[in-house]
């Protein structure tokens, strides 16, 4: 959930040579729209978890649909990867980057960890500093036990996993750029069989450590974010094949709709980052070469700015309105609060985003040095050591 501009200008060179430069920046906006898309999925996923619409046809029809949504988790990540690589700014020293990431998910971050505290204390729940605290930190996901890594907003766990790989991104991109471009598509299969190869891995520990390693650790979700980044290499040196967006996103509703029958181990992550990954390469390939996209319009673009802000609110947005009215209503009433839900967590998202994201970003992130344009061939400056 990032900038969707890049400095420019497909190299087809395959010197892996550090930042790929560019003299004009271009956008994404299909990958922006289609991160509402990832992000709605979650949401409709949690209307069941939330008891919000889990009776009857209504409920059957949403598990059909949504029953594998939490896994546009995995989407955010490999999109993150993707989006921060391609946006890598030649004249970044890591400090400044970290600074705006800081600025980028902090604010929104505090706001809605305060929201939760509020309900919380509202309901009379008691929340320790055992379990606040860590949340607030953004480490709760190294913390195998539920109770700490979905406190508060339980959704923020995967701020965590960002926060980490945040932390490691300039040291990732500049391995990345040291890749010889032949090499870039086998280093990203060999990813690719690293996500497969957690779940594997995994049945070495007992039963109860299998979804916290699986699902929340974040050396274990690493591997998708690498993928995003040697994806916007290969996309960016034209590497990548002209397969169309259709192909991938077929692949991706057949991994969604099947993985369902699979064990859980393989289910959760593995059975779909990977068609996960080849969308977003296939979409920032359309969106780099000018090619119309039907997330591309401007209502769903305009709603993908506010995805980050959506997907911090909406869980507590659902727990909010099953707090007013309860999770034993019928058919008819599970309809409308599922509804209400939504355009609660559409109107606190652009509340958020306009009041607390922008401002903090602005405010935090600092502006940028003047003459710092940047020349072509010019690398950030963590690449020089």
């Amino acid at each position: 959930m990032t900038d969707t501009r890049r400095p420019v200008g497909p190299s087809t060179s395959g010197t892996g040579t550090a930042g790929i430069a560019s003299a004009a920046p271009i956008r994404l906006p299909s990958l922006t729209g289609l991160r509402f898309v990832a992000a709605f999925v979650v949401f409709g996923f949690h209307l069941g978890s939330a008891g919000i619409a889990d009776e009857g046809m209504l409920g059957a029809l949403l598990d059909s649909i949504f029953s594998q949504g939490a896994t546009g988790v995995s989407f955010f990540f490999v999109l993150s990867g993707f989006v921060l690589a391609w946006s890598a700014r030649p004249t970044d020293a890591a400090r400044r980057f970290w600074r705006r990431r800081y600025a980028k998910i902090y604010p929104n971050h505090v706001m809605t960890w305060c929201a939760a505290l509020v309900m919380a204390v509202v309901a009379g729940k008691g929340i320790g500093a055992a379990e606040a605290v860590p949340n607030l930190l953004l480490v709760q996901a190294w913390a195998p036990d539920d109770r700490i890594y979905f406190s508060m907003n339980a959704v923020s766990w995967s701020l965590a996993c960002e926060a980490f790989f945040y932390l490691l991104f300039p040291l990732l991109h500049r391995g990345l750029t040291r890749i010889a471009g032949r090499m870039l598509w086998p280093a990203t299969v060999t990813v690719f069989a690293a996500i497969w190869l957690v779940p594997a891995v995994v049945q070495l520990l007992p039963a109860g450590y299998h979804y916290w390693t699986i699902w929340i650790f974040p050396v274990a979700r690493l591997p998708e974010f690498v993928a995003g980044m040697l994806l916007a290499r290969i996309v960016r040196e034209d590497r990548f094949p002209a397969i169309g967006i259709w192909p991938s996103v077929l692949l991706v509703v057949a991994a969604y709709v099947c993985c369902r029958w699979l064990p859980e181990d393989i289910r959760i992550v593995a059975a779909t980052a990977v068609p996960y990954a080849i969308l977003v390469a296939a979409v920032g390939a359309a969106d780099a070469a000018g090619r119309a996209t039907p997330w591309r319009a401007r209502w769903l673009v305009r709603l993908g700015e506010v995805s980050f802000a959506f997907y911090l609110v909406h869980y507590l947005a659902l727990r909010f309105v099953g707090w007013l009215a309860g999770t034993d209503n019928s058919m008819l009433v599970e309809a409308g609060l599922a509804l209400s839900s939504l355009g609660l967590a559409i109107a606190a998202s652009w509340v958020l985003y306009h009041l607390v994201e922008r401002p903090g970003m602005r405010l935090l992130s600092g502006p940028l040095r003047r003459g710092s344009t940047p020349s072509p061939g010019e690398v950030p400056k963590w690449h020089h050591g």
